[in-house]
């Protein structure tokens, strides 16, 4: 069932899923009450949308394809309908929402940025579901050590609780992608960095990253120092260790100590 009988668009990663089970199975992880707000990034045709509706009636959606926002607006007036692109959105903008919940089937193309600046700019929120590409929901919740852990484990983990909730097979959507998509939830974390320990946290990741194989004390060696050195003693890592052996909360105190 094409709901709106629009043809998904290649150049916005558009699939639309088309199974309501899967799509009310998805909309029952953000466990809505009626006092609570809702942000929906790229409702599309509407499929988590409509079951949003019988929970709350304070949904903000954000649309990057004209025709179909106006097609969605038609079909639920009520809707506060954003026709922008949700990589261009200044998220902080939302801090005032008291009650906030996300949610989203994100096109494979901007799943990434888009949550890494999300969960960095918006720590508000009290839950997120979002549903994203397989290989991206494994990264988003790789531990140190395993071979897909990198900048966006890291950095996501500094700020939000990621969790796998269920896989989701490609005969949902239409048009059928070529993997397999993940549902995870988020909530956001205890300790949230404050903009500076954020902006040296994204230096130590760009720092780091792609650079899986070499050893920390031979990427730092032109930032070495006493601190450095003394951090090293402290967590019980040897300057010979690789990135990809530090977790999240080290990768943040090392950034404190190098910047």
């Amino acid at each position: 069932e094409n709901m709106t009988g629009r043809r998904p668009k290649k150049s916005l990663g558009q699939n639309f899923l088309i199974d309501k089970n899967i799509a009310q199975k998805i909309v029952r992880q953000l466990s809505l009450r009626p006092d609570e707000t809702v942000l929906e990034i790229g409702p599309g045709q509407g499929a988590l949308t409509r079951f949003i509706y019988g929970q709350t009636e304070d949904i903000i959606a954000l649309e990057k394809d004209l025709y179909l926002a106006l097609d969605l607006k038609k079909k639920w007036p009520e809707l506060s309908l954003i026709n922008t692109d949700a990589l261009l959105f200044p998220w902080a903008k939302l801090k005032k929402i008291k009650q906030l919940k996300i949610i989203g089937n994100l096109p494979y193309n901007v799943a990434s940025p888009l949550m890494w600046d999300l969960f960095s700019q918006l720590t508000t929120f009290k839950r997120a579901v979002f549903m994203v590409q397989k290989e991206v929901g494994l990264r988003l919740v790789a531990r140190p050590k395993n071979k897909v852990y990198g900048a966006l484990s890291v950095w996501v983990q500094n700020f939000v609780q990621p969790k796998i909730l269920f896989f989701v097979s490609p005969n949902v959507f239409y048009p059928r992608p070529k993997v397999d998509s993940a549902v995870l939830c988020f909530e956001p974390g205890k300790l949230l960095p404050d903009s500076d320990h954020a902006q040296k946290l994204a230096r130590v990741v760009r720092l780091l990253s792609g650079k899986r194989r070499k050893q920390l004390g031979r990427i730092l060696r032109t930032y070495w120092n006493e601190r450095i050195n003394f951090w090293f003693k402290e967590q019980g890592v040897s300057p010979k260790a690789r990135p990809e052996d530090l977790s999240p909360d080290q990768f943040r105190s090392l950034a404190q100590v190098i910047f």
